[in-house]
């Protein structure tokens, strides 16, 4: 019996795409939030909304209003994101008006989300304060539908987006705010930067306290943690010119100080990767 082929494992999936660091957000750590997308000509020239997820985990949906959504925070894993997402998309183009995509699509080598979309088109993301979003202009809303946004609602974490800098993200989690900012340079590059300002006591933003990172889909995301009560606004300004000291230590190809390298060392220590 032949083998069937296997994908093989991508650690940035989303390289190459306009906006990879967005990407990784609207994964991992966005709840409710779309960016417009289209496909090549070969696949149709079509537009699709990418989402964060849709009621009921469904995979994709195909509104009766003609709009087609497609979930990124889903189950299927072939061990390349890209693939995996790529390949419900064009099952979500074949769907009926008014149907979900309840089931992944066979895990098997396939195009990517690189070969499918058209890659000038901007990722231009906007983040939602609930999820009614999910409903088309013409969608019956009944009893049934009002309770499940209710309490998809009821469970959202309150999230913004800074305009000043790219794919940084403020959110509040019960009585904390924390700032997650997705950067798509070299992980190691990055960390020595990180250390770097982390020893001059400058890897702050205003008042907020740089406490680590996590890596999620190959790309590194710094948290800082905000003093209580710190708005979204409030961190435009101080996220430009923490930006600024960030482009210079980044830069700098020197060898680590001793006080640089220990920095860096409990920063690694500390890192996790979320898929």
């Amino acid at each position: 019996m032949a083998k069937k082929p296997s994908v093989e494992f991508v650690l940035r999936p989303f390289e190459g795409l306009p906006g990879e660091p967005d990407w990784v957000a609207l994964r991992e750590v966005v709840p409710a939030a779309t960016a417009p997308v289209r496909t090549t000509k070969e696949h149709g020239a079509r537009d699709v909304v990418i989402t964060t997820v849709l009621p009921a985990g469904w995979l994709a949906l195909h509104r009766t209003d003609g709009t087609v959504l497609v979930a990124l925070q889903n189950n299927a894993g072939s061990g390349d994101a890209s693939r995996d997402v790529a390949a419900v998309l064009l099952a979500a183009l074949e769907l009926e008006p008014g149907s979900p995509l309840e089931t992944a699509p066979p895990v098997e080598p396939g195009p990517r989300l690189q070969d499918v979309l058209d890659l000038s088109v901007p990722f231009e993301v906007t983040v939602h304060e609930g999820f009614d979003y999910w409903l088309g202009s013409d969608a019956e809303i009944t009893s049934e539908v009002t309770a499940s946004l209710e309490e998809a609602n009821a469970t959202i974490v309150p999230t913004r987006k800074l305009t000043a800098v790219d794919a940084a993200y403020w959110c509040r989690m019960g009585a904390r705010e924390y700032l997650r900012w997705a950067m798509p340079h070299d992980e190691q590059q990055m960390i020595d930067a990180l250390a770097r300002l982390h020893a001059e006591r400058e890897s702050g933003i205003g008042d907020a306290r740089f406490v680590g990172y996590f890596r999620a889909c190959g790309v590194v995301v710094p948290v800082w943690d905000l003093a209580p009560g710190t708005e979204a606004e409030e961190l435009e300004k101080p996220a430009q010119e923490f930006l600024t000291r960030f482009d210079r230590a980044l830069a700098d190809t020197s060898a680590l100080d001793p006080a640089a390298r220990r920095a860096r060392a409990g920063l690694v220590a500390r890192q996790v990767t979320l898929r």
